[in-house]
């Protein structure tokens, strides 16, 4: 029997209006307590007692919808107390909501509860716009799907919006900002997290989170084997190995050229470490290139290759994307040992028309080329590649290259993903603009967002069920 509802905080009355729909009350509850989580406006808290030992679950749903689009929160551990997050909320709307109690084969359902959604702080208003000109056009999997993007600056904000610019999901930190994210296959967020003295994606803690807002794992920079600066990417190879880009420096006698005696080289690393700080494995750019080589070396020391993205080819081995020496790189997972390096200066025959200038985002697509977005620096235009790689015969032929507009070249940061097979997704960071394009170079949709955000990573809807839904 439902006995009350308790209001956990004064002002929750201002947040949801919870009203009694049903004569019908789940037997076991004994009390409600609702509220936002997190202080977030766009999740919803419902912590409940129970009078024995059982499992709850709530089902939940918009009345715009009904209650055939309802959506369903995990269900808790057995026990007395119970903590439901519910998230997919649009603000300003009426909700409906029922708890369900599961007792070995037995369920019993509560009554139904309604509540409305506030409206969203100011400082999180109108910080995107979509430009939708011909929504037709527009592949069905991408209006139902969702991109995730985020704010550099402190106080971090990843955001997770729709293709209309509606901010469906959020998660802030303070003190540091979100320099790169990623959406896991475990339906997580994972982040490299650095302060605003810290250099554009660069940072020193890890910080992984659930889509309801939970912290999984948190690491920072002095625990365990996490030693270095760490920067550009964050990725997950299983459950428990985190994947990332070290600051790897290298002191030397560079006395012989003008230098010092003990200089300091800061060039690149990999590294791969557990949940807690251990390393797992890693590797160096110092492993492959002779510092000495370079006659520039005095002047690239500081920053000498600049890696801005990892990823996993479909063997399982490394890519590495390169600024400052325009190449990319695949790297054996298990040896260290470089397999072949692409672009300016590399071991593989590239045809002309492969040329490109700067990599960001490199990896491989669901055609299996080598795709990435090209700033164009020499060219002074941005675009798109996708590379056809023949690694036996140690040749790259063009799969095919899309030029983006000038008007909105972007010569540091970005990326690009496909969409479907005429559709890539690409974020030109510094424009302040996320856009569509097809392969011929026609945009067909646009996101300019307040904030630059460092890649636009687009998310399937079938891998964020059952938490968000469109």
């Amino acid at each position: 029997m439902i006995k009350k509802i308790v209001i956990k905080w004064s002002f929750i009355l201002a947040l949801l209006t919870i009203v009694s729909c049903s004569k019908n009350q789940g037997n076991q509850i004994k009390n409600i307590i609702i509220g936002i989580h997190g202080n977030n406006e766009l999740k919803i808290q419902i912590d409940v007692t129970t009078n024995d030992d059982v499992q709850v679950f709530a089902e939940y749903w918009s009345d715009k919808n009904g209650q055939k689009n309802k959506i369903t929160t995990p269900i808790s551990k057995k026990g007395l107390t119970h903590s439901l997050v519910l998230i997919n909320i649009t603000p300003e709307t009426n909700y409906s909501y029922q708890l369900v109690t599961v007792q070995g084969q037995e369920k019993d359902t509560s009554k139904v509860y309604t509540f409305k959604s506030r409206t969203l702080p100011e400082w999180l208003q109108k910080q995107f716009k979509a430009n939708i000109p011909k929504p037709e056009l527009l592949p069905q999997n991408f209006k139902k799907g969702f991109m995730l993007l985020a704010k550099r600056e402190t106080p971090g904000v990843a955001y997770i919006v729709d293709y209309k610019g509606n901010l469906r999901w959020y998660h802030t930190v303070e003190g540091t900002g979100f320099k790169v994210t990623h959406f896991t296959k475990e339906q997580s967020i994972i982040a490299i997290l650095g302060k605003n003295d810290e250099p554009t994606s660069y940072g020193s803690e890890i910080l992984e989170i659930n889509l309801q807002g939970d912290t999984l794992t948190h690491i920072k920079k002095g625990q365990g084997d996490f030693k270095q600066v760490i920067h550009h990417e964050i990725i997950k190879k299983s459950a428990n190995e985190i994947v990332t880009l070290t600051v790897d420096q290298k002191i030397m006698d560079l006395t012989s050229i003008g230098g010092k005696k003990n200089d300091t080289i800061n060039g690149d690393g990999i590294l791969i470490l557990d949940k807690k700080g251990k390393q797992i494995w890693k590797w160096s750019v110092f492993d492959d290139l002779d510092p000495m080589k370079d006659k520039a070396i005095l002047k690239t020391k500081k920053d000498w290759t600049h890696a801005n993205s990892l990823n996993y080819d479909k063997d399982g081995n490394f890519l590495i994307s390169f600024y400052n020496n325009g190449q990319i790189w695949k790297v054996d997972s298990k040896t260290g040992k470089v397999i072949w390096k692409l672009g300016k200066g590399g071991n593989m025959n590239m045809s002309k028309d492969t040329d490109f200038s700067q990599a960001h985002a490199a990896h491989i697509n669901q055609d299996g080329s080598l795709l990435f977005f090209d700033n164009g620096v020499d060219k002074k235009q941005s675009s798109v590649f996708a590379l056809k790689v023949d690694e036996k015969g140690k040749n790259v032929k063009l799969d095919f290259h899309i030029n983006l507009p000038k008007d909105i070249y972007n010569d540091r940061m970005g990326s690009a993903y496909m969409i479907d097979k005429e559709t890539v997704l690409v974020c030109c960071s510094k424009r302040h603009i996320t856009v569509l394009t097809n392969k011929k170079g026609v945009l067909l949709w646009a996101l300019e967002s307040e904030i630059p955000p460092y890649r636009t990573e687009f998310i399937p809807e079938e891998n964020m069920k059952p938490f968000l839904l469109n």
